[in-house]
């Protein structure tokens, strides 16, 4: 079966790119509120969303590429999904080719602009240095993340700068929620299926 980028785009556009998933819903209710810092000033919409991301993510472990790694573009005052993308590191060769980066391109293309002010990006693990930096410089609103970098550096190697820290020194305002659904997110990498996936990343190769 022929490999695929891993994207899917919302409604808004009939294209959707993929290892044969299903579309997932875009997820409904209230504008997220606006969070500070804690995890647990994430809103219930917060927690809905980074489910379903969860539930798309874990959709790829049936494929020739399980990944742990997935984001999502939402509109900020509505919730309604953009895109959705996963890790494409190995498959493509290409060692930038992340589930925030790859989410951000796609999302861009999609809404025919390179800033995504008005857009949130929900994330499974705590963004690294590389794409918290391609989120403040797209100008997105938040992000809210799973995993932490140290929950991941257990299983993968990390580079261990905290996305806060990365806004805060930022010119460019982001608000960082997180943890979200943390136990849910580490469970994809605990998952067993990964055994094999971690023993080919640690190569480096």
């Amino acid at each position: 079966m022929r490999r695929r980028l891993f994207v899917q785009r919302s409604r808004e556009s009939s294209l959707v790119i993929g290892a044969g998933l299903e579309r997932a819903s875009p997820a409904a209710g209230q504008p997220a509120e606006r969070s500070s810092d804690n995890a647990d000033e994430s809103s219930e919409r917060d927690r809905d969303i980074m489910r379903e991301l969860v539930a798309f993510t874990r959709r790829s472990f049936t494929t020739a590429h399980p990944i742990p790694f997935g984001a999502l573009v939402v509109r900020t005052t509505t919730g309604e999904a953009v895109v959705r993308a996963l890790n494409e590191v190995r498959p493509l060769l290409e060692p930038t080719a992340h589930a925030e980066v790859h989410a951000i391109r796609a999302a861009c293309r999609q809404l025919k602009r390179i800033g995504l002010g008005g857009c949130t990006l929900y994330t499974t693990t705590e963004p690294c240095p590389m794409c918290m930096g391609a989120i403040l410089w797209a100008g997105l609103d938040r992000v809210v993340y799973g995993a932490t970098i140290a929950d991941i550096a257990k299983h993968v190697a990390q580079i261990h700068v905290a996305a806060r820290e990365l806004a805060r020194r930022s010119d460019n305002p982001c608000e960082v929620t997180g943890p979200v659904e943390r136990a849910l997110c580490n469970a994809l990498f605990e998952d067993p299926v990964l055994t094999p996936v971690y023993r080919l990343w640690r190569k480096r190769t």
